[in-house]
């Protein structure tokens, strides 16, 4: 699979909306919470292209390593054929944990946007800051804030029903 879409048969005036890399985040984020899983929504894009997106699935795959970047990640690299994601976006609606924080290093992705800050389990501005650790070696662009408010409620409506 090239990673590249044909976009002649596309209508000229695109959604926004539906091409925004965060809303598809959002959607996966919702889509997870459907299934029960705490709502966390991940996309990889390059060079405008959606390579990879998915959501949370760490109880329908029994698994604690199925976080929604660690996911994107594994399936954006079979997309490019690479374990390297170099030149490559990555959109979550949380802050990524420090699992997560490692492989977008060890991914080489270039930038790195989050939604809702994690003062309880994030990695990038919380916890162990990973990216600022002199043992990091690759050390993406990093942006949070985007739609915080959107992903808080998300959060916060999502844990509200299962106390």
């Amino acid at each position: 699979m090239s990673g590249t879409v044909d976009k002649s048969s596309e209508p000229e005036h695109a959604n926004p909306e539906k091409d925004d890399p965060m809303s598809l985040a959002f959607a996966e984020a919702r889509a997870a919470a459907a299934r029960g899983e705490v709502p966390v929504g991940a996309v990889i894009v390059r060079d405008g292209v959606v390579l990879a997106q998915a959501g949370n699935r760490t109880l329908a795959d029994k698994d604690p390593t199925a976080h929604a970047e660690l996911l994107a990640i594994r399936a954006a690299c079979r997309v490019l054929g690479s374990e390297r994601l170099v030149d490559c976006d990555l959109y979550v609606t949380l802050e990524p944990c420090a699992m997560c924080a490692a492989a977008i290093s060890f991914g080489r992705l270039r930038r790195l946007y989050w939604a809702a800050s994690d003062p309880k389990g994030g990695a990038v501005e919380h916890g162990p800051r990973l990216f600022s650790l002199p043992t990091c070696h690759h050390r993406p662009e990093t942006y949070g804030g985007l739609r915080e408010s959107e992903a808080a409620e998300l959060l916060r409506s999502f844990f509200a029903t299962r106390r």
